[in-house]
């Protein structure tokens, strides 16, 4: 009886045991977002030109092949060689495709009609016969190899050209990106045959199935060396993951090291990257267009206009790769922007002395320079916050220095804004300017378009409002609460004691607006202040939103920063917070 009574006490442990796995495994496959990356499509028929290798090679690799892509004339025009473009290689991952190239290809090729082809890259792509280097890795050896050959072999392609390239940017998706980092552990590699590096949703940390030596040795090597020679590693890297999305590879396994002396290496979650905003899966991360998008301006923004290849400069790379990836102050990049602007020309200024501005502007038919003069609001309030819904990348907040009303010339503030997908920002902490006089709001002549902007000064502690999280095991019974009541557009919500990996809550916020004609539209920004891993909710008010809270990255022992939910919110709508503790997701993230 007793023993009989044990058993059924154990079977009882173990299906509760497999109830939660199973939980667990739902949230990872299904807990996510839907997919809302737009599909990345070709113009004309994508063509792969096979590039011919030395026998020698092609002998010793009879599985591996290398490929030049392009569409319609382009294609046809590159058939003759040499060429005189700029070369980038993409190699695909575990089991992937050398014909997933095609999406960042086509649209690299649109970019480079749109400026006439004043300059154009060549997009070559590996196959690897599609192997299944992650389940396997006694191949990935291999393939470093012939990547390296690959490279000899398109450098060659170009000689005799005026600007010949010296080196090539790789892209590499998955264990692609893994591979391309192993390239610098070849005993007779060069460096300087890369002069970029982007990883797409590739665990560099370490493999997401460890599941024979070759693969455990291969990172071993990669990662040492990596680490033994970060003083002398130059090769400025970008890794990209693909957020929640992405149950292959988890987000954190693509974190690079962060090295005391690597200073060229950036880890980015997709949805933070600026004008992307979207949580990729495993294979999506490769067409998303979002982020095609991103990584063609970039890669355009980062040419030397004297060798018509990218930049060597690293200080401008990372500049360009910040740019795009990290915070875009929606301006077109500019190595050395003008700090100093020209105010002047037949415009209107009109003085604004309130502490709190909006201005709708539709079909102006003069400039407008609105002044906010700062020395009374200096000694009432600690911050100003402006925002506008004109997305265009001119300057349009400036300060001007020791002036009395206006001035000729003004320093560009434009540049410390921050975009977001409805609107343009800057906040800035007064103490931190005092030789400013006045702030200079812009307004140009707009002819049938319609947009506004705001300004609002106020104190720090009124927009930072602590919102302590709850309990791990209070398994969602209990929860807290704050509210917003009053009239301001921006508030910050400190989320006190979140930082772990194994924490997961759901925030509901609920907007409450007063009688409103136009549709009202709040952001809701999860800031993480140590890794780039941030997310965005649009909604539209009234309305009540479920936002999911989670990390990749647990926050190190020696940080002190909180992490924040920011609310750019409307004066028309009071907002409730409410957290609470999801077991369920909690339960995702042990299983992950």
């Amino acid at each position: 009886m007793f023993l009989h009574s044990v058993n059924l006490w154990n079977l009882a442990f173990y299906v509760f045991m497999v109830f939660l796995a199973t939980l667990g495994l739902w949230d990872v496959f299904f807990g996510f977002e839907e997919n809302k990356c737009s599909m990345s499509y070709m113009f004309e028929y994508p063509e792969y030109q096979k590039i011919e290798l030395p026998k020698k090679l092609a002998k010793r690799y009879p599985a591996y092949e290398l490929y030049l892509y392009g569409e319609g004339s382009y294609a046809e025009e590159h058939k003759i060689l040499p060429l005189t473009g700029i070369p980038v290689l993409f190699l695909p991952g575990n089991a992937g495709s050398y014909k997933q190239v095609r999406s960042i290809g086509s649209i690299a090729l649109r970019k480079a009609e749109d400026i006439d082809f004043k300059y154009h890259f060549d997009f070559f792509s590996v196959n690897f016969n599609e192997e299944l280097v992650a389940l396997y890795g006694g191949s990935l050896q291999k393939q470093t190899k012939f990547v390296h050959e690959c490279i000899k072999t398109i450098l060659k392609l170009y000689k005799g050209q005026e600007f010949a390239p010296k080196s090539v940017a790789i892209i590499g998706h998955s264990m692609g990106g893994l591979v391309a980092r192993a390239l610098l552990t070849l005993k007779n590699f060069k460096h300087d045959l890369i002069n970029l590096l982007i990883t797409q949703a590739t665990p560099h940390v370490a493999p997401v199935m460890p599941l024979d030596r070759f693969i455990t040795d291969f990172y071993t090597t990669v990662n040492n060396y990596w680490i033994l020679n970060a003083r002398h590693i130059n090769l400025t890297t970008l890794s990209v993951a693909g957020g929640f999305r992405d149950y292959q590879v988890r987000s954190g396994l693509t974190f690079l090291p962060k090295l005391s002396h690597h200073t060229s290496a950036l880890s980015v979650v997709s949805s933070a990257v600026p004008k992307t905003w979207v949580s990729t899966d495993h294979l999506s991360i490769v067409w998303c267009k979002q982020l095609q998008l991103t990584t063609v301006r970039a890669f355009f923004d980062l040419i030397d206009a004297d060798t018509k290849q990218i930049t060597q400069n690293s200080k401008k790379k990372l500049s360009v790769l910040s740019h795009h990836f990290i915070r875009h102050p929606s301006k077109h990049f500019e190595e050395n922007p003008a700090i100093i602007s020209d105010l002047t020309g037949t415009s209107m200024w009109v003085p604004v002395k309130v502490s709190k501005w909006t201005y709708v502007a539709y079909n102006e038919s003069e400039k407008i320079y609105f002044t906010f003069p700062l020395e009374n609001h200096r000694k009432i309030y600690s911050h100003v916050y402006c925002q506008s819904t004109m997305l265009d990348t001119n300057s349009w907040i400036f300060a001007c220095i020791n002036s009395t009303s206006m001035c000729q010339q003004g320093v560009d503030l434009s540049w410390k804004a921050e975009l977001l997908p409805t609107i343009k920002f800057l906040t800035l902490r007064l103490q931190d300017y005092p030789s400013l006089s006045h702030l200079v709001v812009y307004v140009p002549s707009v002819h049938g378009s319609k947009f506004v902007v705001d300004c609002e000064f106020f104190k720090k502690e009124t927009r930072y409002i602590q919102l302590p999280v709850t309990h791990l095991f209070s398994f969602g019974l209990s929860s807290r609460k704050v509210v917003l009541n009053t009239n301001g557009l921006y508030y910050n919500l400190e989320l006190l004691n979140f930082g772990q990996i194994y924490q997961a809550f759901k925030i509901n916020v609920v907007s409450k607006c007063s009688a409103v004609k136009e549709e009202i539209t709040s952001i809701y920004k999860l800031h993480i202040p140590w890794s780039y891993e941030d997310s965005l909710t649009i909604a539209q008010a009234p309305s009540s939103t479920e936002i999911s809270l989670k990390l990749h990255i647990a926050q190190p022992e020696n940080d002190s920063h909180v992490a924040l939910l920011k609310m750019y919110t409307s004066s028309d709508c009071r907002y409730e917070v409410t957290i609470k503790t999801s077991f369920s997701q909690i339960l995702g993230q042990v299983v992950a």
